[in-house]
């Protein structure tokens, strides 16, 4: 009898001592989640405000570039304002953008577009959104152009139509070869054709 008592009670105390454990274990568990959220909280808006100091001060207003090769083909790059890439200074994103390609023995081709990345090392830049070229009686548009000035390359993609005096076509990509003036116009699915209008 003494022995069902004595487990009884030792039980009882057993049982509010684990209460008592689990209580002050969960309130103290919820006091270390709110203070790292606090922490979170904190390091977010620190990070938002270096960032925001970073940003403005790698900003430059009114960027503009020049470069000439060795067969006298120039660029000319122009935008409303530049930010250098914090991970590689040797680029540059560019807003407002507006380039210039002067071709020796050869018409200008102008491009312009809403955003651009360019590298300060070799001339290459990507151009994107809204993006259109012109030369001669010809003008492209699309959403993305990468040039590349040591592969005298330009390839146009993402809805790209290419419209003249006489005709106008939609394709994936357009590819002009800077030097030989070559154009190679073609879809990325091969059960896909070129869409060709007459405008005559």
């Amino acid at each position: 009898m003494k022995i069902k008592i004595f487990l009884g009670v030792s039980l009882i105390f057993f049982f509010f001592a684990l209460l008592i454990f689990f209580y002050f274990k969960s309130d103290s568990d919820k006091k270390l989640i709110e203070k790292k959220k606090k922490i979170e909280i904190t390091e977010k808006k620190n990070i938002e405000i270096t960032e925001e100091r970073i940003e403005s001060s790698n900003i430059i207003e009114d960027v503009s570039y020049s470069a000439k090769d060795t067969n006298g083909n120039e660029y000319f790059l122009k935008a409303s304002e530049g930010t250098i890439d914090q991970n590689d200074s040797n680029y540059i994103f560019l807003k407002s953008v507006n380039a210039l390609i002067n071709l020796k023995n050869y018409n200008l081709v102008e491009i312009s577009s809403d955003f651009g990345k360019y590298n300060i090392n070799n001339y290459d830049t990507i151009f994107s959104k809204n993006v259109i070229i012109t030369y001669l009686d010809n003008k492209i548009t699309g959403d993305y152009l990468d040039f590349s000035w040591e592969k005298n390359l330009m390839i146009i993609s993402r809805d790209v139509i290419l419209k003249n005096n006489k005709s106008s076509l939609q394709a994936d990509v357009i590819e002009v070869n800077i030097e030989t003036r070559d154009i190679k116009i073609f879809m990325y699915e091969e059960n896909k054709k070129v869409n060709i209008k007459s405008l005559n």
